[in-house]
């Protein structure tokens, strides 16, 4: 049975530890605009690679979510296909890092909406616990954009 997410209150530790982890994005993107600023902070291509690494680690995470889920809840059909899917993540971010960082930094923002669309999913579906898209969508939509807004600075 399908429902839709029913958007209850997130756990304030999940809140902050969730806004905590937009900071290195942010702070690799104002390295990348800084010297358009006049600033020189650190090599715009060591930022570009710490957001393109961080971006993978993050992505990671979020498959290991799945996997978690995948693992710890009743077994069910389809066991196989959650945790091989839930990989997926892992291996994009890897792939991502393997790029020149104007090709890897949207391959990551396609990932992580990409997850966006798998965690609604798993919401749906009582997976997730139901406050998971309150969560997810914001943190999503500001680590895309921060993403593509390190693309588009980059040297």
């Amino acid at each position: 049975m399908t429902t839709e997410p029913s958007f209850t209150t997130v756990p304030a530790p999940v809140v902050w530890l969730g806004a905590a982890g937009v900071m290195p994005f942010a702070a690799a993107v104002l390295v990348l605009v800084a010297p358009s600023a006049g600033l020189t902070l650190v090599s715009p291509g060591l930022a570009a690679t710490a957001l393109a690494a961080y971006g993978a680690v993050i992505l990671s995470f979020l498959g290991g979510v799945h996997w978690g889920a995948a693992v710890t809840g009743p077994s069910q059909p389809g066991l196989t296909l959650r945790l091989g899917l839930s990989v997926l993540p892992s291996l994009v971010g890897w792939l991502a890092l393997l790029l020149p960082h104007g090709l890897a930094l949207p391959v990551l923002a396609g990932g992580f909406l990409a997850m966006l669309a798998v965690d609604l999913r798993a919401a749906r579906l009582s997976e997730v616990p139901a406050w998971y898209p309150r969560l997810r969508i914001p943190l999503t939509l500001v680590v895309t954009a921060l993403l593509l807004a390190g693309a588009s600075f980059l040297p």
